[in-house]
């Protein structure tokens, strides 16, 4: 069902090849249903993005800044016209990582971004939400851009806790994603 198996005439059933993207799927689906799972993983965002901007403000070059302004300002556009900033949203949090310079943390935040792909897809929709993530994203470039790690940290910080209290409203009971306040 989740597409890890592969019937073959003749050969039977096989494991198909396992990516990083094969596994991220089906496993992001069980965290946006399951409250304590997608608690967890932000957690780990919250031990990781932090000082993940903290290095960024301490190593960003004139590109890097100039390439999350672009970002940023691409977001603004689109929210102005009432869109969901999705892909820009995502792309913000990457340069970040790829400005600390890290590979290892690069691909961690890769599959980050990859389980967290539908829980931020509904979490941009609720009202409000975009303006807030455009707000925490405005603090964070600033710190950067003032290569100011604490501040970048703890701007950070506080937006993902922001993200955090959006994700985790559940419905009654249910442990569920709460769409029906759009």
């Amino acid at each position: 069902m989740i597409g890890l198996l592969e019937p073959r005439q003749g050969e039977g059933t096989v494991v198909r090849d396992l990516t990083p993207d094969s596994l991220a799927q089906p496993l992001a689906s069980i965290l946006i249903h399951n409250r304590a799972l997608l608690a967890e993983l932000l957690e780990v965002r919250k031990m990781f993005e932090p000082p993940l901007a903290a290095r960024a403000a301490s190593l960003a070059r004139a590109e890097d800044i100039a390439r999350l302004e672009e970002i940023y300002a691409r977001q603004v556009t689109k929210v102005g016209r009432g869109e969901v900033a999705i892909a820009e949203d995502s792309e913000f949090h990457y340069a970040i990582a790829t400005t600390a310079r890290n590979r290892v943390a690069l691909k961690v935040v890769d599959v980050l971004m990859d389980l967290l792909q539908e829980s931020r897809e509904r979490s941009l929709q609720v009202p409000g939400r975009m303006q807030r993530s455009l707000a925490g994203h405005r603090l964070i470039l600033a710190a950067i851009k003032r290569r100011d790690p604490r501040a970048a940290e703890s701007a950070m910080r506080q937006h993902l806790a922001e993200i955090e209290s959006v994700l985790l409203k559940a419905q009654p009971g249910g442990g569920r994603w709460d769409v029906s306040s759009r």
